[in-house]
């Protein structure tokens, strides 16, 4: 069963490329509003009047990375407990685990398989820690 609660994506990604196959795709096939962003600068901006239901995040991006824009999305007080997922190629166990410490619920492997990545983003929100 889908878990409706999931409507609205902010994700980040600096690659043209995988940002526009994936938002085309998490549109079309996951029906999801996606507000996209080409860099962790432009997230903060965005993450001000944006209200996503998960973070999606490139790991390495330059200027700001995956991990300090999840972190300086986490200081705006209605993204503190929004889930958030990472898209990379590291994912090493040690990269993995060193994402799920910074508070991801889980990691999507690049490079995407973009008829499968709805699918992924589902199974990671139904599979979430649900708050206390």
């Amino acid at each position: 069963m889908i878990d409706t609660d999931l409507r609205t994506i902010l994700y980040v990604e600096d690659d043209l490329h995988v940002r526009t196959t994936a938002k085309l795709v998490l549109e079309v096939i996951g029906k999801f509003v996606v507000r996209e962003c080409c860099s962790g600068r432009e997230a903060l901006v965005a993450a001000e009047n944006f209200y996503p239901d998960l973070i999606l995040l490139d790991v390495m991006m330059p200027d700001l990375d995956g991990l300090a824009t999840l972190s300086l999305l986490r200081g705006m007080p209605h993204l503190a407990d929004t889930p958030a997922l990472f898209v990379t190629s590291l994912t090493a166990p040690d990269d993995i685990e060193r994402y799920l410490d910074v508070g991801a619920i889980g990691v999507i492997p690049k490079p995407l398989v973009p008829l499968r990545l709805a699918g992924q983003v589902h199974e990671f929100w139904e599979r979430r820690p649900q708050p206390a």
